[in-house]
């Protein structure tokens, strides 16, 4: 019986505080926030910032990548390496220089054999990526940074062709 009543009591106190109302401690001011919680309704206010204009080309284009640098690699000599990359089929990296020009002519049918896909990874403006793609006729070339390849594959120098069995300035 006892233990009933510390029950029921126990009970009765712990509904009493369920239902009372809340006590500010304190409130200091401060900044209001609202700007929190404008995602939320997302309606305008004080707070709210002006919205960006960021307008979007109806057609993108290369140009809008341009210019493009991978300050970690420059024309050079390539060492061949042997690589384990299944499934990367072939690549090659190229720049707006002599050597890269030079070696992409040379190279341009063999590398279309192979399917290779370009990287026009040092390139300042539009004429030079259109020379680029010029020498490399109907295959497909992008400006695109190397510097993740570069710094993946631990690469220098440029123009090369990667493939899934290793790397070489000398397309088979």
């Amino acid at each position: 019986m006892k233990l009933k009543l510390i029950s029921a009591l126990s009970l009765y106190a712990i509904s009493c505080t369920i239902f009372a109302e809340l006590e500010v401690v304190a409130d200091f001011g401060g900044e209001s926030t609202a700007y929190y919680f404008d995602a939320i309704n997302n309606e305008s206010n004080e707070w709210s910032e002006p919205p960006i204009d960021k307008a979007v080309p109806e057609r993108p284009s290369f140009e809008m990548a341009l210019p493009i640098k991978t300050p970690e690699m420059d024309p050079g000599i390539v060492q061949d390496r042997l690589l384990n990359l299944p499934g990367i089929g072939a690549l090659f990296l190229v720049g707006d220089d002599e050597l890269s020009r030079t070696w992409l002519n040379q190279n341009a049918d063999k590398l279309k054999a192979l399917n290779a896909v370009g990287m026009a990874i040092n390139v300042e403006n539009t004429d030079s990526f259109y020379k680029l793609k010029l020498l490399y006729k109907e295959g497909v070339i992008s400006p695109i940074s190397g510097s993740d390849l570069a710094i993946r594959l631990q690469l220098t120098h440029y123009p090369v062709l990667i493939t899934e069995t290793g790397l070489t300035q000398q397309v088979p």
